[in-house]
């Protein structure tokens, strides 16, 4: 999770990238996802709080991702846990409609 420079209304904001590891490297840009104090409850979010180091509730929504130059992202605030990026996974797929391919049938 890192702090990113997003255009407005936004402004700055904490940010959980998403982009697959090797493009960090070699793009240009990298999406993210915005993170809010907005909580909703829904699928496409993932709750953080304390535990996960952050100081006070809030939420990684993964149906708001931007693409942004890497030049924006200011610094890193924390890791999340395995935990949170599994939950993460799922409130990507849920969001991108591709949560239902890995049912039966």
């Amino acid at each position: 999770m890192w702090w990113a420079i997003l255009e407005l209304p936004a402004g700055r904001r904490p940010v959980v990238l998403v982009s697959r590891d090797e493009a960090y490297l070699v793009r240009q840009k990298v999406t993210v996802a915005e993170v809010s104090t907005k909580l909703r409850a829904i699928r496409s979010e993932v709750a953080l709080g304390h535990r996960d180091g952050m100081p006070k509730a809030c939420a990684i929504n993964a149906d708001n991702l931007v693409t942004i130059p890497k030049v924006q992202l200011e610094s890193k605030i924390v890791s999340l846990s395995a935990a949170k990026l599994r939950e993460l996974d799922a409130a990507l797929r849920f969001s991108f409609g591709l949560a239902d391919l890995d049912a039966p049938g």
